[in-house]
């Protein structure tokens, strides 16, 4: 027997809180059991989500009847009293503000934070000398992780991203409403015939070792989603990437679709050139193109389908032939274009949106 359950949009928007609180503080069971919620809101089904987030389907079930029973209060994880803290609740809110800060901040000649520079940041600060050791579990409570910066680029244009959540992004939903178009962001990546290194238990002292080719040759793949549907649309090919490949590219889609195209695209100079602009000046009637702010893979959810496409495909293998790597993504591309409910998941910063247009729908 299969029982439809709806969510109310108050329900959506306190889980949409939740899951955003939860990756703040690096939560990942919190992470994990919000976002099978908002999967549920989304009309998969317990089955399809458990499967995506290796749980039980009783856990799934377990999870929607304590949200209906307790509400929000189901999402807390309790942790087991312990001995009285040393630093009180408002030191505590310090500490959190001065590792928000930097260590440069701090007075420290480095950019990255130890356990040893904390530990010594505590005791000049709060007269409190903890174990090292206990200064990770205490950053792990205030909600720090041990993470590996990345690069952001200087040329950043705040004011140009602000404008795509408040102008483009809506005006996108209103076009998608009025023509019933399905709305695609793409991009495009390429595999490398050496492969591709992932994180991996393995015994203290002796990390994984890979095999590689050496051999610079790649695998590239063109690649639209679909933002309602999840549908996963793509091509691969040997030769680099230019105009007449995109285009031939968005040609196949177009073919294979009735509906309006809304394509969301970055600025690569394939995207932009002269001959594109003219071939989507030509396809107007079924295409309209936007542009993403410069420099904004984090608003591209592509970007996190390429991710798992490399864990599943290229992390840590051996490709001795290009045949080899060939194969091994053209298996991860028909299991993820299988696959619609994983590839939804992958919607980010588009979530909260994606689950008010299912809720209204």
């Amino acid at each position: 027997m299969n029982i439809s359950i709806r969510f109310t949009t108050q329900t959506v928007k306190m889980l949409i809180g939740r899951l955003q609180h939860a990756y703040r503080v690096g939560d990942l069971r919190l992470v994990r059991r919000v976002s099978a919620l908002l999967d549920l809101s989304r009309g998969t089904t317990a089955a399809q989500v458990a499967e995506i987030y290796s749980v039980s389907r009783q856990a799934v079930y377990d999870w929607l009847k304590a949200l209906m029973c307790r509400g929000e209060s189901s999402l807390i994880y309790r942790r087991p009293a312990g001995r009285k803290s040393r630093l009180t609740k408002t030191q505590k809110q310090q500490l959190r503000a001065l590792v928000e800060a930097g260590p440069q901040a701090a007075g420290f000649m480095t950019a990255c934070w130890t356990s040893v520079l904390i530990q010594q940041l505590i005791h000049r600060e709060f007269g409190v000398l903890y174990n090292r050791y206990y200064v990770c579990q205490l950053l792990r409570n205030l909600g720090f992780s041990v993470q590996k910066a990345r690069f952001v680029s200087d040329h950043l244009d705040e004011e140009a991203r602000q404008r795509w959540w408040a102008d483009t992004w809506p005006q996108i939903r209103r076009l998608a409403e009025e023509k019933r178009a399905l709305i695609l962001f793409g991009d495009e990546v390429s595999f490398a015939q050496w492969g591709s290194l992932g994180y991996s238990w393995a015994p203290k002292g002796h990390p994984p070792t890979v095999k590689t080719a050496g051999k610079r040759k790649g695998y590239k793949v063109w690649g639209l989603i679909e933002f309602f549907s999840g549908r996963f649309f793509y091509q691969g090919q040997q030769e680099r990437f230019v105009s007449e490949g995109y285009q031939a590219f968005l040609s196949q889609v177009l073919a294979q679709t009735t509906e309006h195209l809304i394509l969301i695209q970055d600025g690569a100079r394939y995207h932009t050139s002269k001959a594109t602009r003219a071939f989507f000046t030509e396809h107007q009637d079924r295409l309209s193109v936007f542009q993403l702010p410069s420099y904004s893979p984090d608003y591209n959810p592509i970007e996190f389908l390429w991710k798992k496409m490399k864990q599943r495909a290229t992390h840590n293998q051996y490709f001795p032939a290009f045949e080899d790597l060939v194969r091994a993504v053209d298996e991860a591309l028909a299991y993820f274009a299988s696959q619609t409910a994983e590839v939804m998941s992958l919607m980010g910063l588009y979530a909260g949106t994606q689950a008010e247009l299912a809720m209204a729908a």
